[in-house]
Protein backbone atom coordinates (compact mmCIF):
# COMPACT_ATOMS: atom_id res chain seq x y z
CA UNK A 1 0.00 0.00 0.00
CA UNK A 2 2.88 2.35 0.82
CA UNK A 3 4.35 1.79 -2.64
CA UNK A 4 1.03 2.68 -4.27
CA UNK A 5 0.80 5.90 -2.25
CA UNK A 6 4.37 6.82 -3.17
CA UNK A 7 3.63 6.17 -6.84
CA UNK A 8 0.47 8.30 -6.64
CA UNK A 9 2.41 11.15 -5.00
CA UNK A 10 5.09 10.94 -7.69
CA UNK A 11 2.43 11.05 -10.42
CA UNK A 12 0.81 14.06 -8.76
CA UNK A 13 4.16 15.87 -8.70
CA UNK A 14 4.72 15.04 -12.37
CA UNK A 15 1.23 16.28 -13.28
CA UNK A 16 1.81 19.56 -11.44
CA UNK A 17 5.15 20.03 -13.19
CA UNK A 18 3.57 19.31 -16.59
CA UNK A 19 0.72 21.76 -15.87
CA UNK A 20 3.27 24.44 -14.96
CA UNK A 21 5.19 23.78 -18.18
CA UNK A 22 1.97 24.11 -20.17
CA UNK A 23 1.08 27.39 -18.48
CA UNK A 24 4.49 28.81 -19.40
CA UNK A 25 4.65 27.40 -22.94
CA UNK A 26 3.43 29.37 -25.94
CA UNK A 27 2.32 28.08 -29.33
CA UNK A 28 1.20 29.93 -32.41
CA UNK A 29 -1.38 29.47 -35.11
CA UNK A 30 -1.67 31.28 -38.41
CA UNK A 31 -4.19 32.04 -41.11
CA UNK A 32 -4.10 33.70 -44.49
CA UNK A 33 -0.60 32.52 -45.19
CA UNK A 34 0.72 34.18 -42.04
CA UNK A 35 -1.23 37.42 -42.37
CA UNK A 36 -2.83 36.74 -38.98
CA UNK A 37 -0.92 35.04 -36.16
CA UNK A 38 -2.37 34.06 -32.79
CA UNK A 39 -0.24 33.06 -29.82
CA UNK A 40 -1.75 31.03 -27.00
CA UNK A 41 -0.35 29.49 -23.85
CA UNK A 42 -0.03 25.74 -23.57
CA UNK A 43 -3.25 25.87 -21.56
CA UNK A 44 -4.99 27.60 -24.52
CA UNK A 45 -5.13 31.14 -23.10
CA UNK A 46 -4.91 33.73 -25.89
CA UNK A 47 -1.74 35.77 -25.30
CA UNK A 48 -1.37 37.88 -28.42
CA UNK A 49 -2.71 38.50 -31.89
CA UNK A 50 -0.73 39.90 -34.81
CA UNK A 51 -2.47 41.26 -37.90
CA UNK A 52 -0.57 42.28 -41.02
CA UNK A 53 -1.82 45.72 -42.17
CA UNK A 54 -2.27 44.33 -45.70
CA UNK A 55 -5.27 42.32 -44.53
CA UNK A 56 -7.06 45.26 -42.93
CA UNK A 57 -9.81 46.49 -45.26
CA UNK A 58 -12.45 48.68 -43.60
CA UNK A 59 -14.94 47.59 -46.25
CA UNK A 60 -14.34 43.88 -45.62
CA UNK A 61 -14.18 43.23 -41.89
CA UNK A 62 -15.77 39.80 -42.34
CA UNK A 63 -12.64 38.40 -44.00
CA UNK A 64 -10.47 39.79 -41.22
CA UNK A 65 -12.78 38.28 -38.59
CA UNK A 66 -12.64 34.91 -40.38
CA UNK A 67 -8.83 35.04 -40.46
CA UNK A 68 -8.68 35.87 -36.75
CA UNK A 69 -11.00 32.99 -35.87
CA UNK A 70 -8.95 30.61 -38.04
CA UNK A 71 -5.65 31.72 -36.49
CA UNK A 72 -6.98 31.36 -32.94
CA UNK A 73 -8.46 27.95 -33.80
CA UNK A 74 -5.11 26.84 -35.27
CA UNK A 75 -3.25 28.03 -32.18
CA UNK A 76 -5.76 26.31 -29.89
CA UNK A 77 -5.36 23.05 -31.82
CA UNK A 78 -1.59 23.36 -31.43
CA UNK A 79 -2.06 23.93 -27.69
CA UNK A 80 -4.22 20.80 -27.47
CA UNK A 81 -1.50 18.80 -29.21
CA UNK A 82 1.05 20.17 -26.74
CA UNK A 83 -1.24 19.24 -23.85
CA UNK A 84 -1.61 15.72 -25.19
CA UNK A 85 2.15 15.40 -25.58
CA UNK A 86 2.83 16.64 -22.04
CA UNK A 87 -0.09 15.10 -20.18
CA UNK A 88 -0.76 11.96 -22.20
CA UNK A 89 2.07 9.87 -20.80
CA UNK A 90 1.13 10.91 -17.27
CA UNK A 91 -2.63 10.52 -17.47
CA UNK A 92 -2.25 7.33 -19.51
CA UNK A 93 -0.57 5.82 -16.46
CA UNK A 94 -3.84 6.13 -14.57
CA UNK A 95 -5.12 3.11 -16.47
CA UNK A 96 -8.34 4.75 -17.59
CA UNK A 97 -9.31 5.64 -14.03
CA UNK A 98 -10.16 9.23 -14.86
CA UNK A 99 -11.90 8.74 -18.20
CA UNK A 100 -14.38 6.13 -16.98
CA UNK A 101 -15.68 8.17 -14.04
CA UNK A 102 -14.36 5.63 -11.58
CA UNK A 103 -11.34 3.86 -10.23
CA UNK A 104 -10.54 0.63 -11.98
CA UNK A 105 -14.17 0.02 -12.85
CA UNK A 106 -15.46 1.23 -9.47
CA UNK A 107 -18.16 3.79 -10.15
CA UNK A 108 -18.04 6.95 -8.10
CA UNK A 109 -21.26 8.66 -7.01
CA UNK A 110 -22.41 11.30 -9.47
CA UNK A 111 -20.15 10.12 -12.29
Amino acid sequence: MQAILQQAQKMQEQLLAAQQELAEAEVTGTAGGGLVTATVSGSAELKSLSIDPKVVDPDDTETLADLIVAAVRDASNNAQKLQADKMGPLTGGLGGMMGEGGLGGLQLPGM
